[in-house]
């Protein structure tokens, strides 16, 4: 196969510094990683040039930035930001970490990445107040296209002759046309993996950077999306750019003599890895320990980061008002909300936490007794302790406001021992998938959300079986192997 670049903010390891100044390095997780090795065969690292006895071009070469002092750290000390991964199971990729300036990071991916963009793609601004597009925030876009460009010197750089580029996420919508212009051979992919925002959303950006961000994924020949939806609101925003003719039938949008191709390429979990690892004995441990918590008691689980479209206070209101209308289920439920914290360096997210801890409070004063904890609200961050709770769910609470897939939805029902009900937000892409035997909900509405609650407590065994089983199939159908190989097939 011809050589195979990706381009991400986050790469497929992470490092630490210890006091002495002596370097960690850990494995990253995600779908993607593991989804290479499937794709690509390849030996960590990649092979040796006979000739020289040098790394000759991998089969697969990650490129991401370095995210914090530890990471630019082992940049500084690598060749070229080439990562030594001896001994470090990536998927087969090598992996050159940037070393971006700080200052040029942040205003990048937390002030116009996340600040911006994200909030655009999910709906989330408060418009009578935001967004707010001043010289600063000219700054900060002079500072996201720097990052781009840095990514796109990097691939260009790299790439072997006719390579394939994976371009991950809004962080580097500016970078597939860059690239194109830098190295017109090679061919180029850009996948979204948050929602695309309607036109009369997305039109929120200034004119020449929303036109920007456009010709910026145009310049790759394949665009893709995790559902139907997303993807047609990327052609309904590229239908108003001047010059720009889209063809909804074959999915085309041709603009400055380069057509693009969008396609769909849901993404599902690993069943087998998933089971693999769910079986070790650090979330047996947990399991017992949860279980010992709560007792016999019915259980309400859901597992986020505390991100502004998770709808977290929502859910849990929606809990209270469980608890308030039908009292019948006080001392006999218990809500775990695994709440794990995110972005915690931009104000709205430091907030929005503080709102889920008030929320939790509110109910544990209103309903606790010395025999019973209603609640169980939890903020660090605890894999194992995140795959007992799956097991142990009676119900699976998932309400975002909007989010792009929400694998959270998937993972559940595959690991499930209880065969836990689904409780939906019809804005999750995994709607698409899972509607027909989840109990779909408008996130906005509470009040329906606790009846999908009082529904699912008391739905019978044998229906709640079934159902998951159904989810659980639809959930693995789409593991990420074939989601990456998707992707690079579409290139040909």
């Amino acid at each position: 196969m011809s050589q195979v670049l990706v381009a991400s903010n986050r790469g497929p390891v992470s490092f630490s510094l210890s006091d002495d100044g002596a370097l960690a390095m850990r494995r990253g997780g995600g779908g993607l990683v593991s989804g290479l090795a499937a794709v690509t065969g390849a030996a960590p690292g990649g092979p040796l040039d006979e000739a020289s006895g040098r790394a000759a071009d991998p089969a697969v070469l990650w490129v991401c930035a370095a995210l914090g002092d530890a990471d630019r750290t082992a940049a500084r000390r690598a060749p070229d930001g080439r990562i030594d991964l001896a001994g470090h199971d990536t998927g087969g990729a090598a992996v050159r970490m940037l070393d971006i300036p700080a200052s040029t990071f942040h205003r990048a991916y937390n002030e116009i990445a996340n600040s911006t963009l994200w909030f655009v793609h999910h709906l989330l601004y408060d418009t009578p107040r935001r967004p707010h597009f001043d010289a600063r925030a000219r700054r900060d876009w002079q500072s996201y296209e720097a990052y781009n460009a840095a990514f796109a010197d990097a691939l260009a750089r790299d790439a072997a002759p006719g390579a394939k580029a994976a371009v991950q996420d809004y962080h580097l919508s500016l970078a597939p046309r860059m690239l194109r212009e830098r190295r017109p051979d090679l061919k180029i992919v850009h996948f979204s993996h948050t929602p695309w925002a309607p036109p009369e959303y997305f039109r929120l950006l200034p004119d020449d950077i929303a036109e920007q961000l456009l010709l910026g994924v145009l310049g790759a020949d394949h665009a893709g999306f995790l559902t139907e939806r997303w993807a047609s609101a990327f052609l309904d925003c590229c239908a108003l750019l001047p010059g720009a003719r889209v063809d909804r039938a074959a999915r085309t949008v041709a603009c400055g003599g380069h057509v693009t191709r969008v396609g769909v390429h849901g993404l599902g979990v690993d069943g087998p890895a998933l089971l693999e690892r769910a079986a070790e004995p650090d979330v047996g441990e947990r399991a017992r320990a949860l279980r010992e918590q709560v007792g016999d008691r019915r259980l309400i689980v859901r597992i986020d980061r505390t991100e502004l479209s998770k709808n977290i206070v929502r859910g849990l209101a929606a809990y209270r008002e469980l608890l308030v209308n039908h009292p019948e289920w006080r001392g006999r439920v218990v809500h775990l909300a695994f709440a794990y914290p995110s972005r915690y360096d931009l104000p709205e997210y430091r907030e929005y936490t503080a709102a889920v801890r008030r929320e939790a409070e509110r109910i544990t004063e209103e309903f606790g007794t010395a025999a019973w904890e209603p609640l169980i609200l939890q903020v660090n961050d605890d894999y194992p302790r995140s795959l007992a709770a799956y097991g142990l769910a009676d119900v699976l609470l998932v309400n975002p406001i909007r989010d792009g897939m929400n694998l959270v939805a998937k993972e559940g029902p595959v690991l499930s021992r209880r065969d836990g009900a689904l409780v939906l937000s019809r804005e999750a892409g995994a709607a698409a998938e899972l509607s027909g035997d989840a109990l779909m909900v408008n996130p906005y509405d509470v009040t329906q959300t606790a009846e999908a609650l009082h529904r699912a407590l008391l739905m019978p065994r044998d229906e709640r079986a079934a159902r998951r089983a159904r989810l659980a199939a639809a959930a693995t159908a789409l593991p990420p192997q074939r989601w990456f190989a998707d992707q690079l097939a579409a290139l040909d």
